[in-house]
């Protein structure tokens, strides 16, 4: 590793997609989008369903099951004007996501805030029906600096979770350009997903259907679920020339002691999409961290990778050192936070191969594309444009393993 990255310029991770090549819905099955598969240089074009064909026993297949809240929220003025609440981060009661999903009292969130102006002191009102019982689902601005907004509803017996579900619209990616549908719901979503909290899917796993990940189990490939809430810095496009400088996203991450167990075990190491591998990566790091400090904080900086010296500690070391840690305080899972910037320059330390789908130029999804493959990401690039795959959530996948 070194201290200092080299400038990594923007201009050169942008390509030209045309609009068109955005796919606007998903196809009506999941798993029959086009699959690039990429290994030692080669390219094959194949059909999402034969990755059963592709990944192998030795394989720990690990997916993010974060479920992607209803983050729309709409409220209309006695003046007829139209307020739109976009749900950002929780403060209070607490900032876990987790946590703030289950609050019954009340909560305040960091929010985006549409036709701000139009909103003054007054509290927004509306009356929802959540499970056929009528509620009165309050919003009020508490600073209008910060955008924090305070929620409240009349029906201690609901969940923030309950009333978010029956109050917002799926936040559909701002460059799909069309407004959600009922059957974004469920299309947006994973077949896998549990744990509320993410305000954008992990697209990588839309193509799975129960069918292939049963077939991948008869075949012996192992799975795993872990938890990062895919926050909506995702979506925040790279402002500078030197992307070094770009100010990363922050977002939480969940693993348990069977991840754990499952990642010493492991062989070969297989992430569905760019948040699982974020995830894993980052869960090295800190057990570099404890090699240090046993009491050290899982928040994990944007440049920390790339600012270690001397010899670092295999997966396997890494990862037993934080199993052996969280025995000994009896935790069975690790709450954390993760900025990592994972680009050009940065050195792999647990995923061997990533299923991921195709992402906007000069994104910080194409510097970690650039990271995995090298500059192959281009010859990818320019096959998937030249072989009409669709590009984003919606769009087809691609499965590369690491040179």
């Amino acid at each position: 590793m070194t201290n200092k990255l080299p400038e990594i310029r923007l201009e050169d991770y942008f390509f030209e997609l045309p609009t068109e090549r955005i796919a606007k819905f998903p196809k009506e099955k999941r798993d029959e989008s086009k699959l690039l598969y990429y290994q030692n240089g080669n390219i094959e074009h194949r059909i999402f369903k034969e990755v059963t064909d592709i990944l192998t026993p030795d394989h720990q297949l690990f997916f993010n099951n974060t479920k992607v809240l209803p983050a729309r929220l709409f409220f209309k003025k006695e003046t007829g004007a139209l307020i739109e609440i976009f749900l950002f981060n929780p403060v209070l009661p607490s900032a876990d996501i987790t946590s703030a999903m289950v609050a019954e009292s009340g909560a305040v969130w960091s929010c985006t805030i549409g036709n701000l102006k139009r909103w003054k002191d007054t509290p927004l009102v509306t009356e929802l029906d959540v499970d056929g019982i009528p509620t009165i689902f309050t919003a009020t601005l508490v600073d209008r600096e910060k955008k924090l907004v305070k929620f409240e509803w009349n029906k201690p017996q609901f969940k923030f979770v309950d009333i978010v579900s029956a109050a917002g619209e799926t936040p559909l990616p701002p460059y799909l350009k069309r407004e959600a549908t009922v059957e974004d719901r469920s299309t947006y979503q994973t077949v896998y997903s549990k744990k509320e909290g993410a305000v954008a899917a992990p697209t990588a796993g839309l193509h799975f259907t129960e069918e292939v990940i049963d077939t991948l189990k008869q075949k012996g490939v192992k799975t795993n679920e872990l938890t990062l809430h895919v926050s909506a810095g995702t979506f925040k496009p790279i402002s500078v020339d030197n992307v070094v400088e770009h100010d990363m996203h922050n977002e939480q991450v969940i693993v348990t002691k069977e991840n754990l167990e499952a990642l010493i075990e492991s062989e070969k190491v297989a992430a569905v999409g760019t948040t699982s591998m974020r995830t894993l990566e980052s869960l090295y790091w800190f057990g570099v961290r404890l090699m240090k400090d046993k009491d050290a904080k899982f928040d994990i900086q944007k440049l920390e990778p790339y600012q270690q010296e001397g010899v670092l500690p295999t997966r396997k070391e890494s990862f037993t050192t934080i199993l052996n840690i969280m025995n000994e305080k009896g935790l069975d899972e690790l709450n954390g936070e993760t900025s990592i910037f994972i680009m050009p320059g940065y050195q792999f330390k647990v995923v061997d191969t990533l299923i991921t789908n195709f992402h906007l130029p000069s994104t910080t999804l194409v510097l970690l594309i650039a990271a995995f493959v090298g500059e192959d990401w281009r010859k990818i690039y320019n096959q998937a444009l030249d072989n009409d795959y669709r590009f984003l959530s919606y769009g087809d996948s691609s499965i590369l393993f690491r040179n």
